[in-house]
């Protein structure tokens, strides 16, 4: 089937989790046409029921697949879980769906120990158990929970960030050697994450997040080509429940959201 010469990636995510995923893709293709659909009515979806959540995903995307794009990233760990079924079942084959998995298996690679931050509704749940009984048998694992990490990252909450990382930092083994960031709001504050699990006189663990695979996944599902040096040619659409909207001001406070600005004239910012 012939393609369109541009490129068109959608992301969906309750809320600006999605922006570490865009930045990434819009990294290696900056020419890339950019849909990022979220649920700021829903969010957070975390503590909803599968049912209710899967709803809401399918609402959000298919918002996004409204405007054509080539491929659809569920950059969301929890929508990953409970709605990627049924947004493939209904999607797909016309439009690709990446859903977005927890790095267990790169992390577990270097031998451990490994430490899993991730939101509560994740941690300790069926789905991220057996990902470590797969991918890190033999490894020593601990899941921490992160309550209120991920909505005051939302809400560029600095202070409450803070707290939640210091709380989490204190509940997390001194000797990790790799940090899985379990949610993808996470890897907006690696930077603070990273300062509060630095051992004194030694490197702090290395972080596995999974922005960067997904974007790769999503350009490798349509056939397209990482191409990072191409001019930054293409646009944003923002959806908001479903309507276009502009890029949240709390979106601008994180290097990932002012790099999705980075279009030319012309770009949909709203």
């Amino acid at each position: 089937m012939a393609r369109r010469s541009s490129v068109k990636i959608a992301l969906m995510d309750s809320g600006l989790g999605l922006l570490a995923a865009a930045a990434a893709v819009h990294r290696m293709r900056p020419d890339a046409d950019l849909v990022i659909s979220n649920d700021p009515g829903g969010m957070p979806w975390g503590p909803r029921t599968p049912q209710d959540l899967t709803r809401r995903a399918l609402g959000c995307a298919r918002a996004a697949a409204a405007l054509r794009p080539d491929a659809l990233i569920v950059a969301c760990n929890t929508a990953s879980v409970h709605a990627l079924p049924a947004l493939r079942a209904e999607l797909e084959p016309t439009l690709p769906v990446i859903g977005t998995v927890p790095a267990i298996k790169p992390a577990a690679a270097g031998g451990g120990p490994v430490a899993i931050w991730a939101t509560p509704a994740t941690t300790g749940s069926p789905y991220q158990r057996n990902l470590i009984r797969d991918f890190a048998a033999g490894v020593r694992t601990t899941e921490v929970a992160c309550p209120g990490l991920a909505d005051a990252v939302e809400r560029a909450d600095a202070r409450a960030v803070d707290a939640a990382v210091a709380d989490a930092a204190s509940r997390t083994p001194r000797d990790v050697r790799a940090l899985v960031l379990g949610c993808t709001h996470y890897e907006l504050v690696a930077d603070r994450i990273r300062a509060a699990l630095r051992p004194a006189g030694g490197p702090p663990p290395v972080f596995h997040g999974s922005a960067d695979a997904v974007a790769a996944q999503a350009l490798r599902r349509i056939g397209a080509a990482p191409a990072p040096g191409a001019a930054p040619t293409g646009t944003l659409t923002v959806l908001a429940d479903g309507r276009e909207a502009e890029l949240p001001a709390a979106a601008l406070t994180y290097a990932e959201g002012v790099a999705l600005t980075t279009t030319p004239a012309g770009a949909v910012l709203g």
